[in-house]
């Protein structure tokens, strides 16, 4: 066995499974809120393109995808991201991959150099656990970088020195944040780009969450968005990551991109082309049809924002709720123990959350998540309501 399989630690929902296993949940309908799945219904107008390719469950997919996916990735990057007339290069600079979850770990695995004496990969923390697994199963050493209310519950990147910048070999960004649902602004990014480039740094940025933001006319920027204010057409060093599992409600097609440096990218599809991991063709004409349209993602997003805005009118009064700027999540620091507060919301209102210390790392005696619990809000309008007013009455 791979030696470096006994640094992984336990998986958030493994924790929260032994936590909860000889607790009897209140008699009530059970909300689960403790994983960012989305609830929503699939939108329908794609069932007729998914019918219409079934055939194509009969051909090999190939790795790099078809032309008119990595077409229609490109052109929205381009206009999401106000690539202008260097935006990317639909054939070079563009990869489908079969979920982000997977193609984050694999990235770490094609790109990260075990001989190099910069070992440090940084993650925000808290942190989606698939950073630190994969860096520990490439032989990197995980720097916890602490994510705290005086920081917007963004890591402090100010605060880094050109010594431990010169250590580090690849930097994890989540904008918009998880569990925060913080994003980085277009200054702090530009900011990474320079600095990442000054000392050789790969900058990763996780944006599964940027298409699930509460004001419509202030979409939160991306990486790619950075790069083209520093130097238009330049990508070097950047790769971002997106999906279509919160920004379409398919978290079931698997669907997601890479793009950015077109180097990098050509070197992960070295690797993919081992890993095996194509999007079955049905599945990609979907995604065309899904990147194409931007309608359903508006009606999503209006969605979320009425259970923000009814989840706040029923708790805002008994638990401190911050409606983060983007994301499904809210982030409430209840200062107090976390792990009990979850079993307690179980045993009393039959609710689901994920305890914050879960999604943290204790590092010089502090976990940045500990006394927070994670709330995600992908249950139907109604079951959010109810889940409320029950908190309300238990707190």
């Amino acid at each position: 066995m791979n030696p470096l399989m006994a640094r992984l630690n336990p998986y958030p929902f493994e924790k929260l499974r032994d936590l909860t296993e000889g607790v009897t949940p209140a008699d009530f309908p059970p909300v689960a809120w403790s994983i960012g799945e989305p609830k929503h219904a699939a939108p329908g107008f794609l069932q007729p393109t998914l019918a219409e390719h079934l055939g194509g469950f009969s051909n090999y997919p190939t790795t790099t995808g078809l032309p008119e996916l990595r077409l229609a990735i490109s052109q929205w990057c381009n206009r999401r991201f106000q690539l202008g007339d260097k935006g990317l290069d639909a054939d070079k600079a563009v990869l489908p991959v079969t979920g982000t979850r997977e193609a984050l770990f694999a990235i770490v695995q094609a790109l990260f150099d075990a001989r190099s004496s910069k070992r440090d990969v940084w993650m925000p923390n808290p942190f989606y656990q698939i950073y630190e697994g994969a860096t520990l199963l490439a032989g990197g050493e995980p720097r916890y970088l602490p994510c705290l209310v005086e920081n917007d519950y963004q890591p402090d990147y100010e605060a880094l020195s050109d010594a431990d910048w010169d250590n580090c070999q690849m930097l994890f960004l989540c904008t918009p944040g998880n569990p925060s649902g913080t994003p980085l602004t277009l200054n702090q990014l530009t900011r990474l780009v320079n600095k990442a480039r000054a000392h050789n740094v790969l900058l990763i940025s996780d944006e599964c969450y940027s298409e699930l933001y509460r004001d419509e006319n202030q979409p939160p920027p991306g990486l790619l968005q950075a790069c083209a204010t520093v130097s238009p057409g330049d990508f070097s060093q950047c790769l971002v990551f997106h999906s279509l599992s919160k920004r379409s409600n398919l978290p079931g097609l698997r669907s997601g991109f890479v793009a950015g440096d077109s180097d990098l990218i050509a070197e992960f599809l070295r690797y993919r082309t081992y890993h095996g991991c194509a999007m079955p063709i049905p599945h990609q004409h979907v995604s065309i049809a899904a990147w194409q349209d931007e309608q359903h993602v508006a009606t999503n997003r209006a969605l979320y924002n009425q259970k923000y805005e009814a989840v706040e009118s029923i708790l805002g009064d008994k638990i401190p709720i911050r409606i983060p700027a983007a994301s499904f999540y809210l982030w409430p620091n209840l200062e107090r123990d976390d792990e009990q507060v979850a079993v307690d919301w179980l045993a009393r209102a039959n609710i689901r959350v994920l305890p914050g210390q879960y999604l943290g790392r204790t590092i010089d005696g502090l976990n940045p998540g500990y006394g927070h619990v994670r709330i995600a809000l992908v249950a139907e309008l109604e079951a959010c309501i109810d889940a409320a007013e029950r908190l309300r009455a238990l707190l």
